[in-house]
């Protein structure tokens, strides 16, 4: 891992539009400039959102792995956040559990969230599991997890700024996610400034398409696909 980051932060512009739709509306968007198969690019249901009531969560990837079950040598969460204080924010912290199965032990509970609420940090993302719920909501501090757990166990930090995989979804240091109630999606960086007006052409055109389904002119043997593409 590099001493300093080489992530190149986008616009604060950028990010604040693409706060103002959700993940469902930006995997249609990313979906309309061919650039990655639709099967790919966001973290399987496994991945739940723990607080579905709070904002969307934008953000530069910190990544890491942990693991909590046996009590074997490793390093402690400094090492996370060392190097989250690498990336630029607003970041998120993408955490691999590789125990087998993962979530025997939780990395993220009140102390964590505060603490990395703190150094700039919207939330986490990983397969691993959380805990104290309602002292990391008080917080604001976003959980996407594979499960909810009690204890820390032996939980250590094994690497950090590599990439991992979390859910299915592949991410890199610095890669940009939005996430939200319905999951965690990777932005491509390449596009992250057009999305916002491709969202609003989504947008409008399914609009479209449901003010035809309301009216009386709706007629289930039209074209139904094609008006919903044009």
């Amino acid at each position: 891992m590099s001493e300093e980051s080489t992530v190149e932060a986008l616009e604060p512009n950028v990010l604040a539009a693409l706060r103002r739709y959700d993940t469902p509306t930006m995997a249609n968007a990313i979906e309309t400039f061919d650039i990655r198969p639709r099967d790919t690019g966001y973290a399987g249901h496994e991945i739940r959102c723990i607080f579905p009531d709070l904002p969307v969560m934008v953000g530069y990837a910190a990544t890491g792995t942990i693991r909590a079950r046996g009590d074997e040598p490793g390093h402690g969460p400094d090492l996370v956040w060392n190097h989250v204080r690498q990336i630029p924010g607003p970041r998120v912290v993408v955490l691999q559990d590789l125990d087998d199965p993962p979530g025997h032990g939780a990395f993220w509970g009140e102390v964590m969230a505060t603490t990395f609420d703190a150094l700039g940090c919207e939330g986490v993302v990983t397969n691993g599991c959380v805990r104290d719920l309602d002292e990391a909501h008080a917080v604001g501090f976003r959980f996407f997890a594979g499960s909810v757990g009690v204890s820390h166990g032996y939980v250590r930090t094994e690497e950090v700024g590599i990439p991992v995989s979390v859910g299915g979804l592949q991410v890199s240091p610095g890669d940009l996610l939005h996430a939200d109630k319905h999951g965690v999606l990777l932005i491509p960086r390449e596009i992250a400034a057009d999305l916002p007006a491709a969202a609003d052409r989504v947008i409008a055109r399914e609009q479209k398409f449901l003010v035809w389904v309301k009216s009386p002119e709706f007629d289930p043997d039209d074209n139904m696909i094609g008006r919903l593409r044009h």
